[in-house]
């Protein structure tokens, strides 16, 4: 049966209706979107111009950055484009690639982020045996592994969308283009999609997360046997990952695993893991890991010279 599809742009409803506070918004999210280019190239030069690129720790860290560059790019520009508009129009065409490459670049970010929890449950756990198991080799098939299971989980999302009908409404809910307020602009009964989209989202982050969570849960229990010097260092390490996987699982979490047709937040929640997170993490991972505190110390003292 051929899709009837009437639709060749969308128009964003944005996050406000009332223009002052967009063009607050505006100014905010400028501020919040250079910090996060900022503070994500930083982590970028750090690792890559020092001994810290041979750690897979840091390894993983470096592949987050760039992510969290990426991701956020492709958003954030022309949200805050659209918050200083009158009106906030993207093509049929445009939309689809920002919703596909959206859930890629953050799919290889969540699959990032157990990849590091692997690392550290290896480190505490299997400390004689870490460099073994975490070989370059190793590491550099975890993020090609990432890559293929994003692919396959956004290609999936994307032929969902594409066979999908729109035949009339085409004002969007959100600041940027979302499976779920796109579906409520379908002109067929979408029960069926919606629970597709929460399988192949939701539910994929709702194994994921618990899986997170054990892994610490084991790592917290093996601390138990290593000296208060050494359990003070992991702490420190873990928890800066589990406050990133915590900010970035919580709001995605709320978002997917509820129904499309219902009334809920998700734009407003939207922005803590597009604009939020991406800002954050550097400052996460950099203030509370002395190692980097140098490496970063030795690469400004390089750059002075």
């Amino acid at each position: 049966m051929e899709i009837q599809n009437n639709v060749t742009e969308f128009v964003f409803l944005g996050l406000w209706e009332n223009k002052q506070t967009e063009l607050l918004l505006c100014f905010l999210f400028l501020l919040c979107y250079l910090a996060a280019l900022m503070g994500n190239i930083i982590i970028l030069l750090t690792i890559t111009c020092t001994h810290l690129i041979k750690q897979p720790m840091y390894y993983f860290l470096c592949h987050l950055s760039l992510m969290d560059l990426s991701f956020t790019s492709v958003v954030v520009p022309r949200l805050i484009r659209d918050l200083a508009s009158e009106r906030k129009i993207i093509s049929y065409n445009n939309c689809i690639t920002q919703l596909f490459t959206f859930h890629l670049l953050a799919s290889v970010e969540i699959l990032i982020l157990v990849s590091m929890a692997f690392d550290r449950y290896v480190a505490i756990v299997k400390p004689l045996h870490y460099m073994v198991i975490m070989s370059r080799q190793r590491c550099k098939t975890l993020i090609i592994l990432a890559w293929v299971l994003a692919s396959w989980h956004s290609i999936a999302l994307l032929f969902m969308v594409l066979n999908l009908p729109f035949c009339g409404p085409n004002r969007i809910n959100h600041y940027m283009c979302e499976v779920k307020p796109l579906l409520k602009l379908v002109c067929k009964d979408i029960h069926v999609v919606s629970i597709l989209v929460i399988i192949n989202s939701g539910m994929t982050g709702a194994l994921i997360f618990p899986g997170l969570v054990t892994s610490y849960i084991l790592i917290l229990y093996n601390l138990r046997t290593h000296t208060s010097a050494a359990r003070r260092k992991a702490l420190s390490t873990c928890s800066s990952h589990i406050m990133v996987v915590v900010l970035f699982f919580g709001p995605g979490l709320y978002i997917y695993v509820m129904p499309a047709e219902g009334e809920n937040k998700d734009k407003e929640i939207s922005v803590f893991y597009t604009v939020i997170v991406p800002m954050l993490n550097p400052f996460i991972y950099t203030l509370r890991n002395m190692e980097m505190k140098i490496a970063l110390q030795k690469v400004c003292s390089q750059m002075a010279h």
